[in-house]
């Protein structure tokens, strides 16, 4: 029978353009939902793993992805602990493609004075990098003594050497902008870090 054959034809090219019109849809919605992922979410679907950050300066800092505030991140490299202002970094790489929302009874996450107010409390002896985009960047190593706005004293320090007024060689007062990011001296056991 013929028409049997031109039936069948007819719910072949409805059953396409049911198929075709599904996928667009479903197409669209992704791209609506992509749009809403912000680079937190990608951060937050990246704990644990390990990535690599590089910084405007040109650093490139390689380690486990273990804390995340509002502006800033943390990673462990071996016995070295990172805390990176998000403002700093100009590229990351290993995030993959999970993406976590965050919780919905979670308040405002910590901002970067937060965290360096809880360096200053812990007198965690630091290596501070700065934005310098010359040589091998600039460096200053030392115990945070006050935190405020926008800006943290450093009490420079040389290694080893407890934050006591005598050991003190100069009181630089750092504005937030100008932190590439802040490391532990490595000495310390990473996992029990104060970061």
């Amino acid at each position: 029978m013929r028409w049997d054959s031109l039936f069948d034809d007819l719910e072949a090219q409805f059953s396409a353009e049911r198929a075709l019109k599904e996928e667009s849809e479903i197409t669209e919605r992704s791209r609506v939902e992509l749009a809403g992922i912000e680079l937190g979410d990608r951060l937050r679907g990246a704990m644990g793993a390990e990535i690599k950050v590089v910084l405007h300066e040109g650093s490139i800092i390689r380690g486990e992805l273990c804390h995340l505030g509002g502006e800033w991140l943390v990673l462990v490299e071996g016995a070295r602990q990172w805390l990176v202002p998000h403002t700093s970094v100009l590229s990351y790489q290993g995030l993959g493609r999970l993406a976590r929302k965050p919780p919905p009874r979670m308040r405002q996450p910590a901002g970067i004075a937060s965290a360096l107010r809880a360096l200053s409390r812990d007198r965690a002896e630091l290596v501070v990098h700065l934005s310098v985009r010359v040589g091998d960047g600039y460096r200053l190593q030392g115990v945070i003594d006050r935190v405020g706005r926008d800006h943290f004293d450093l009490a420079v320090v040389a290694h080893g050497e407890l934050r006591r007024a005598g050991n003190v060689a100069a009181v630089m007062t750092i504005p937030f902008n100008s932190l590439a990011a802040l490391s532990s001296t490595g000495s310390q056991d990473a996992r029990r870090g104060s970061f």
